[in-house]
């Protein structure tokens, strides 16, 4: 008789690598482990190798690059979405894919579980299965971390090593690591503590910006309805353009963000994030739209891409509310379509200009001269009327 079958979201890191010996230990089940690659840089056949060294049956190793960049990424761009102010929803915006992969696999296979490596302290955890549950709520959710007796990065270094797992981490560089083609997210170790600098040592893509090279680099970023799709005049794809901006980013120190952040599941953590080419398109985007829409639609946008941030970090893509805000997104971009120039200099993103045929913005009406449309005589009665209730206030109150 064939045993029941877990799929496993698998990366061969810490978590997951130790994950597929505790199930065969604790469960009589078959795993299936499946690696989603959105860029993470990983050689894919040690991968592929060390899930099967380890215990799994079988592994699905699916390249979702240009899905994550085209359906996840780009939307996310196109509404400016932010958690708090800083952080590009590197990590937030993968596991919606991820999970509806697994539950695909898992379909296809007949499992009738699905296994993470989340942390019962983390978001992820959230991420996974409110998205799985969105396709198959008939699937459970074998979470080993919720369960498990290891407590600590240092209990699992242990274990693997009572197993004969080799892990990408040791009890000196435990950081916690996730990396996609949009963002290399570092958590752990000194960084648990706030009153500690980050040492730029952890860093994987960008060079630390006093490191970074004296000339500063111009780049030019051409946007067709909000997408990029050129770079320094030469159209490219999706994918092409993450990783291009990601190198001249990174050359130039541009896209680290340090962050104490409000998790969903209550407490605070911090997190070190390099996000260089989504540093570059989220600055050349915002000047673009600076200058193509009217300010009524540019403040609600403001306040749209506050909630579309939570919505992605809350674990909620697969929901009627962010598809709403995508259709509103997606008729402010009409007219956001042009090229912005941007100069890079050890760390930071300046506008160096901006070319587009839909600007709302007239220099004959803007400068301080005379202009056929605005007259300053005009000015006097529209501030009496606009400061009329201020006015009235001060009456009363006296």
């Amino acid at each position: 008789m064939s045993k029941d079958k877990v799929v496993l979201a698998y990366s061969g890191g810490l978590d997951t690598s130790i994950i597929i010996p505790w199930l065969k230990e604790n469960y009589d089940l078959e795993v299936i482990a499946v690696c989603i690659n959105v860029g993470q840089d990983d050689d894919m056949e040690e991968v592929k190798n060390k899930a099967i060294r380890t215990g799994a049956s079988k592994i699905y190793v699916e390249d979702l690059k240009e899905e994550f960049v085209k359906n996840y990424v780009f939307k996310a761009l196109k509404a400016n979405a932010l958690y708090e102010d800083k952080y590009m929803l590197g990590t937030s915006l993968a596991r919606p894919l991820m999970a509806k992969r697994l539950v695909e696999v898992a379909q296809k296979e007949g499992a009738k579980y699905i296994s993470h490596g989340c942390t019962g302290k983390g978001n992820d955890q959230v991420r996974f299965e409110v998205a799985i549950a969105s396709f198959d709520p008939s699937i459970k959710i074998i979470a080993p971390w919720r369960i498990w007796n290891i407590k600590s990065r240092e209990d699992a270094i242990d274990y693997a090593i009572s197993k004969g797992v080799d892990v990408p981490v040791t009890k000196e560089k435990i950081y916690s690591v996730d990396k996609n083609i949009w963002h290399t997210s570092h958590e752990g170790g000194e960084l648990e503590n706030p009153q500690n600098e980050h040492n730029p040592e952890m860093y994987s893509t960008v060079i630390a910006p006093e490191k970074a090279k004296d000339e500063s680099t111009y780049v030019e970023i051409y946007f067709e309805k909000g997408i990029p799709t050129k770079v320094n005049g030469k159209e490219l794809g999706a994918v092409d353009i993450v990783t291009i901006l990601n190198k001249i980013g990174a050359e130039n120190g541009i896209g680290v963000v340090d962050i104490v952040e409000n998790r969903l599941v209550g407490m605070k953590s911090r997190g070190v994030y390099e996000t260089p080419a989504g540093t570059i398109l989220y600055e050349a985007h915002r000047e673009l739209e600076r200058l193509t829409l009217d300010k009524l639609t540019y403040h609600c946008k403001q306040e749209v891409a506050h909630k579309y941030g939570e919505i992605v970090y809350d674990g909620l893509w697969f929901t009627t509310l962010r598809e709403a805000l995508d259709a509103f997104v997606d008729t402010t971009q009409e007219n956001v379509t042009g090229t912005v120039k941007l100069k890079l200099y050890k760390g930071n993103v300046m506008n160096a200009g901006i070319f587009t045929e839909n600007a709302l913005y007239d220099e004959t009406i803007s400068s301080f001269g005379a202009s056929k449309l605005y007259s300053h005589k005009d000015a006097e009665g529209f501030i009496r009327l606009f400061g009329l209730p201020y006015k009235i206030k001060a009456l009363k109150n006296k």
